[in-house]
């Protein structure tokens, strides 16, 4: 902190991550670029310092209340763990979502247009996608007939998610299996049940602090069950899953200095509406597609923004 206490004069950013260090160093370093981007130098007139809960949400708290006790100028949150942990200890320092699934219905801003709070950002309306998916699915699998859910059941936030979810299936001609996902532990138990409900793939849909931990060992039950699985964030398949398609986590983050410029330079949080994805990425990892001994269709594949091989 000598840096900091000597350099008064130069914004101090926080930005909380629920995630470690390596986890979220592609999106850190999204974030830097915007703001390099923008005309911020670090060191010189602006100073970044991460603070990673590393896959423990129970630490986030702490990890919070260390910003606001040095009293920095803008916190930037990496997800809706962490935003939660900055409403709780402060009503006046900025917070920047660097992205959330449902800022309204999570209760961090008023409305879209105009957030209200200190509370403003990005929104990735994973709802809205969870449905493509399904169909990037049938796609994949022209003969899909029954898909795995994997979710939290009981969270409120998957209400509407389920409902849309339930919609598509029925059109596209597939049964769903829903599994509750509350713990890591539950990962394992859930993909024993998709095989025996005879499962032709999973579509994942777990809250990322359950997942962040887990990565290679989901990816790795995949492959055991030879199961061909969705997943909602790149992350996933680049520690081995098979494929996602969703918002480009990194292009938000990104985005999210454009919000530290406007409030370093006067702007409040409350008048800064919340702003949607506008970049969206299908990854297709061939590795893990070889290991199942599953061949992407060429209608697929050709689509891919990016293909691991």
């Amino acid at each position: 902190m000598a840096q900091v206490q000597q350099s008064a004069k130069v914004p101090l950013i926080v930005f909380l991550s629920t995630a470690s260090p390596s986890a979220a160093s592609a999106r850190i370093e999204a974030f830097r670029q915007g703001l390099r981007e923008l005309g911020y130098v670090e060191g010189k007139n602006i100073v970044i310092e991460s603070r990673f809960a590393e896959g423990k949400a129970d630490r986030l708290p702490d990890l919070a209340a260390e910003p606001v006790r040095l009293k920095v100028d803008v916190i930037v949150t990496a997800g809706p763990g962490p935003t939660r942990a900055a409403k709780e200890v402060t009503t006046a320092i900025p917070i920047v979502m660097a992205q959330d699934p449902d800022p309204v219905r999570s209760g961090f801003v008023a409305r879209l247009a105009r957030p209200g709070r200190n509370i403003t950002g990005l929104s990735r309306l994973s709802s809205d996608l969870v449905g493509k998916r399904l169909e990037l699915l049938k796609e994949t699998v022209p003969k899909l007939s029954r898909v795995a859910v994997f979710a939290t059941l009981s969270s409120p936030a998957y209400a509407r998610v389920l409902k849309e979810l339930d919609l598509v299936a029925g059109a596209l001609g597939v049964k769903l299996q829903y599994l509750d996902v509350l713990t890591p532990k539950d990962v394992e138990t859930a993909f024993q049940a998709a095989g025996k409900g005879g499962a032709d793939a999973v579509l994942f849909r777990v809250a990322n602090p359950i997942l962040s931990s887990q990565r290679p060992q989901i990816a790795e039950l995949a492959v055991k069950s030879r199961l061909l699985a969705i997943y909602e964030r790149a992350a996933e398949v680049e520690t081995g899953g098979l494929m996602t398609y969703g918002v480009s986590i990194t292009d938000l983050t990104r985005r999210a200095a454009t919000y530290v410029d406007k409030i370093l330079k006067g702007a409040k949080p409350a008048d800064l509406p919340v702003e949607q994805p506008t970049k969206f990425e299908l990854i297709i990892n061939l590795k893990a597609a070889k290991q199942i001994g599953f061949t992407i269709p060429p209608n697929v594949l050709v689509r891919a923004d990016r293909v691991i091989k």
